[in-house]
């Protein structure tokens, strides 16, 4: 890949991020969209993909490592939407209270970034869609499309 796809995927990654905090900070259809743990996890994976698709761009001797970082990043969010996904098909198995959301809260980075990284939704919450899909399955989308690129150029390059 070249420095400026890896930067394309790093600053698609930082708008999709960008995007859910101005979803939560809005709302959407009179709807407020409090993120859930899952939510938060996922971010931490759009932020990893990014982060390591920057470092890529700039530290051209280990590009493959952090080529190899953002796919594992891109697989871990895809791993965490999956999940969710499969909570909005499933909501008979939530209890209502997602232990997660104590665990994340209690990091000094969701006390310091409490807009970005603080839990305040329910996982299985149902909530208006958006062009047709719930915002986890979009999130799904995106992963798959993040992962599927970053694989596909891994082992092209690999070839090379």
């Amino acid at each position: 890949m070249t420095r400026s796809q890896y930067l394309f995927l790093s600053l698609f990654s930082l708008a999709l991020v960008a995007f859910a905090v101005v979803l939560q900070q809005t709302g959407y259809q009179g709807v407020s969209f409090l993120p859930c743990p899952l939510c938060i996890l996922q971010r931490v994976g759009y932020l990893g993909v990014a982060i390591f698709c920057f470092l890529a761009v700039g530290f051209s001797p280990v590009r493959k490592l952090f080529h190899g970082l953002a796919a594992l990043s891109a697989a871990y969010g895809f791993s965490v939407a999956a999940q969710q996904v499969w909570l909005l098909s499933h909501p008979e198995s939530s209890c209502g209270i997602d232990p997660l959301e104590v665990w994340i809260n209690q990091f000094q980075l969701a006390k310091g970034l409490p807009w970005l990284l603080k839990a305040d939704g329910l996982c299985s919450a149902k909530l208006p869609a958006i062009l047709g899909l719930q915002v986890p399955e979009w999130s799904l989308f995106w992963f798959g499309v993040l992962l599927l690129v970053l694989l596909i150029t891994f082992f092209r390059n690999s070839r090379a």
